[in-house]
Formats: C-alpha cells, structure tokens, sequence
C-alpha cells in the first residue's frame, strides 16, 4: 500500500442504553387548611411574587412623625449668651465712660476752679481802697475823644 490510498476506518456500532429516570418520591401532601399564610412581596425587579409569611422580610417600621414647627433663628441659650454680652459691654462702656468723667473733672477742678477759687479769696481779702487806688469808689471819669482826619490827595 502506498502513501496516497485511503482506506476508512471500521465502523463501530454504538447502541445507547435505554434512559430510565427514577420515581419520583412521593411528595407530602399539603391541605389547605394546613397551609400557612401568603404574603405578595416585590422581586428586584418589582414584580409582585408570592413568599410564605414566615419566609417574607420584616415590613417596615413607620418611623414617628416629624415636628414640622419652624424653629427660631437662634439657639434661646445663644439668645441669652448674646444678650449677657451685649448688656455686659454697654455697662462697662458706661462705666468706663462715667469713670473718664468724673476722673476729666477732678483734673479741670484741680488746674481751673482752683486757680478761680484762689483769686475769688484773695480778691475778698484785699480792701476796698486797695483796688480803687485809695479813691472813693463813686466817682467815674468818662473821657471821650474823638480824632478825625481828611486827606485828599487830588
């Protein structure tokens, strides 16, 4: 034989075996009555499908309901603290500035009413005839004069 023939394979006969399933097992049987209850719950994809209830997530708690009142701008504490503050800043500044007062007139006491209150005693002190020059103080000269001069320079 050469390298060029052919020559095909024996056939072989192939005979399968005949499928033979088992019985299935007697299922129990299950009476309405017997049953437990059906709840529908959603799938993920949202259709509704049955679920025994005992299989079934726990529903949903519905949460407490919100107070919806409006609340204020601010905290009442923080009201309060604000407040202390401002009250507490405006009696300082008062404070301080009744302090400056009183501190502005003792130095205008001390430099200028003094010096008017020296000069008031003195001035009482001295006698009468010593301020007027030892003259009679009733007597009063008046003297008027009156100076008028033109010039015309034509």
């Amino acid at each position: 034989m050469t390298h060029l023939e052919h020559r095909p394979a024996p056939l072989e006969l192939h005979t399968p075996q005949p499928l033979t399933t088992p019985a299935p097992a007697p299922a129990p049987v299950e009476l309405y009555g017997e049953r437990g209850p059906v709840v529908w719950v959603p799938d993920a994809y949202g259709r509704m499908v049955p679920m025994p209830k005992h299989l079934a997530p726990a529903p949903m708690v519905r949460p407490e309901p919100r107070d919806l009142t409006p609340l204020p701008l601010l905290d009442p504490i923080a009201q309060r603290l604000i407040g202390a503050g401002i009250g507490g800043g405006a009696l300082s500044g008062g404070l301080g500035y009744g302090i400056g007062q009183v501190i502005s007139a003792a130095a205008g006491f001390g430099s200028g009413a003094a010096m008017w209150i020296a000069l008031l005693v003195i001035a009482l002190r001295m006698p009468a005839r010593a301020i007027t020059n030892g003259r009679d103080g009733s007597t009063v000269h008046i003297r008027k004069a009156v100076i008028k001069r033109n010039h015309f320079y034509g």
